[in-house]
């Protein structure tokens, strides 16, 4: 297979990393347009070319696509915290001004990160969600900030698909972990080693996990597939597993405690939603 110059978004993060390290090791070309403060020390000792930058600058798209033949955009604003400014900025705009310099310097592909988040919140207990089912489901329009920008992000792509023909791919994944997450995972370990993680609910709830490297090799298929271009696909999980065992696994590995509590569901989703509606009205962090 030829080299190719791949750009990367997000680079800096849990999915772009392994994107980039997965491009590295079978020899492509890598770029990455990462923010001014971003610490890159982890990119660059992989050989990946840095190019700073803002996603919402056209002028900085152009010069870091210069060359492109696949773009991995990743970047986003993630979470469920933060106001509609925010997600604008970092979700919609962002992937609106990208792909249209893309488009404009005919890029072969461009395989966009969505997720399964996308799908909204579809009735409890029904049958399993494939990629045939519509996004937006049942939304809340002022708690469900992230949900709406990765619906409005796959609009906005679809239509630039339709009107300027980007060859467009998409990946939906479900709750990420692996190597250089900042996020969750860090905290889930230091809860577990210090007391041990309670369940809500039963434990049998079944969890759609799934490894950062697994939807890294995922995007790179769907990239050099013809046949995936306006295509999606839900990349979920590894094998079925419920909320008691993975936590339970996770205690194994990090010599940590396993579950020994339990919180009933629909109380811990009150006292979730009182604190977060607090947090809104006051405007607390």
């Amino acid at each position: 297979m030829p080299s190719h110059l791949a750009l990367v978004t997000g680079a800096t993060g849990l999915l772009g990393s392994h994107i980039a390290e997965r491009l590295v090791k079978r020899g492509d070309r890598v770029r990455a347009l990462t923010r001014l403060d971003s610490k890159t020390g982890f990119l660059e000792r992989l050989g990946v070319e840095i190019v700073r930058g803002d996603l919402t600058n056209p002028l900085d798209c152009r010069k870091a696509l210069e060359g492109v033949d696949l773009v991995f955009h990743s970047a986003a604003k993630v979470g469920d915290w933060g106001t509609w400014p925010e997600f604008q900025r970092g979700c919609l705009d962002a992937t609106e001004t990208l792909a249209k310099a893309a488009t404009q310097a005919k890029v072969e592909r461009f395989l966009h990160i969505s997720s399964t988040s996308a799908y909204g919140h579809p009735v409890e207990g029904g049958l399993p969600i494939d990629e045939s089912a519509p996004l937006g489901v049942n939304l809340w329009p002022v708690w469900d900030y992230y949900t709406i920008s990765k619906v409005e992000c796959e609009r906005i792509l679809g239509r630039l698909a339709d009107e300027s023909g980007l060859r467009l791919s998409i990946i939906r994944p479900s709750w990420l972990y692996g190597e250089r997450d900042r996020t969750t995972m860090p905290r889930l370990i230091s809860r577990i080693r210090k007391r041990g993680i309670p369940l809500i609910g039963k434990g049998d709830n079944p969890l759609s996990a799934v490894y950062a490297g697994n939807v890294a090799d995922a995007a790179l298929l769907a990239a050099d597939d013809p046949g995936s271009v306006g295509e999606a696909y839900n990349v979920t999980h590894q094998g079925p597993i419920t909320q008691r065992e993975y936590f339970e696994l996770l205690a194994e590995l990090c010599q940590g405690f396993s579950p020994r509590r339990k919180h009933r569901y629909r109380l811990v989703f009150g006292v979730a939603l009182a604190l977060e509606a607090q947090g809104k009205l006051f405007g607390r962090k």
